[in-house]
């Protein structure tokens, strides 16, 4: 399902028009978005939470040159925890 079908159905859901069902979305996405980007967290009760981490740095190899070693800068990355209601629902 991409973002305008999830955009359809969410307005089919709740009996909105579909571009209400997609502001809703481009919302929620921008919403999530910049708080985990300002180090926030959001936890959605039952679904999940969504935040961000920092993946240290470390050495890799250039593969351009495998020989040549070279530093990787730590990196921001954004992360989801399952929650509880969604894990055992996909168990059925």
């Amino acid at each position: 399902m991409n973002k305008a079908e999830l955009a359809q159905k969410i307005a089919e859901k709740v009996g909105l028009s579909k571009k209400e069902g997609e502001a809703m979305v481009e919302a929620l996405t921008q919403i999530i978005t910049e708080t985990i980007k300002d180090g926030g967290e959001v936890t959605i009760s039952g679904f999940g939470a969504f935040s961000a981490k920092t993946r240290a740095g470390r050495i890799g190899v250039n593969p351009q040159r495998p020989t040549e070693k070279i530093q990787i800068p730590p990196v921001k990355v954004p992360k989801f925890k399952a929650g509880k209601n969604l894990k055992d629902s996909l168990k059925k």
